[in-house]
């Protein structure tokens, strides 16, 4: 019997939005038995770092800012640089998601560079897996994955609405996500096991 997977939440919010979407992926996480640990990236301690580092898998999460990740996520990802240069987060699996106002908002590219960061640590990246929402005369907003992403999870939420009002199926998506991320790295670890057996 396999120890469940451990995956941590490093997450930045300026306005609580990505810390709703945070909480929906760990959802989806304890959905699947495995363990998760959320950590807001502005308050890392010791201990918080010491979760990341054992953590088998860690799903990066930030708001859109100007089209790229926003300045505190990006002082966590500066502040890696040590356990980049010893591999400390190596073969670890990775993935994404952020939030902005618009609704496109070059989410992309934070989310591209989020998958670059995790490139850079030698990670496994996994993507949303679900097909574009929302794309059809007969389907809804509230599909899926309704802005159509793939690399990660995107959403979007009008920035005149408080965290808690974070669309619906944004959040579920995020879920999905979650879900996602632990079953793949069940199936590494298993993988894993079978191959040091």
């Amino acid at each position: 019997m396999h120890r469940p997977a451990r995956v941590a939440i490093a997450v930045h919010s300026g306005y609580g939005h990505t810390a709703v979407l945070a909480e929906a992926v760990a959802d989806g996480v304890r959905g699947t038995g495995a363990e998760v640990a959320v950590l807001a990236v502005a308050d890392l301690t010791e201990s918080h770092w010491a979760t990341l580092d054992a953590a088998d898998a860690i799903v990066f999460g930030s708001p859109t800012y100007f089209g790229n990740v926003s300045a505190g996520f990006q002082a966590f990802a500066e502040a890696t640089s040590k356990r980049l240069t010893v591999g400390a987060w190596r073969d670890k699996v990775a993935a994404g998601f952020t939030n902005s106002g618009g609704k496109s908002g070059d989410k992309l590219h934070a989310l591209m560079s989020m998958m670059v960061f995790a490139a850079q640590h030698h990670m496994h990246w996994v993507s949303l897996g679900l097909g574009p929402g929302w794309n059809s005369s007969t389907s809804s907003e509230q599909d899926l994955n309704r802005l159509a992403f793939f690399v990660g999870a995107g959403a979007q939420t009008d920035v005149d609405l408080a965290a808690d009002r974070v669309h619906d199926s944004d959040t579920r998506t995020c879920r999905h996500l979650g879900g996602r991320v632990a079953e793949v790295t069940a199936q590494l670890l298993a993988g894993r096991a079978l191959v040091v057996a």
